[in-house]
């Protein structure tokens, strides 16, 4: 999958993402879900499980930086 195509795609926090952490995240692509490892976008963000993120930046194969989606 290509790096264009997963900017932009939103997922669920699987494992806390947040400074200093490698989380997880699940996002839908290629007609089912996969994990990626994920790792905050701005570097001081701490992301929880269950909280809805975007992609912001694709590290192939499994890695992405993510934000959340919505404030809390």
């Amino acid at each position: 999958m290509g790096e264009a195509s997963m900017v932009g795609l939103m997922g669920r926090v699987t494992g806390t993402v947040g400074p200093g952490l490698v989380g997880e995240v699940i996002v839908r692509v290629r007609g089912g879900a996969e994990h990626f490892l994920a790792h905050p976008a701005f570097g001081t963000d701490r992301i929880e499980p269950g909280t809805v993120v975007t992609v912001v930046e694709y590290l192939p194969p499994r890695t992405v930086y993510v934000q959340a989606v919505y404030d809390s």
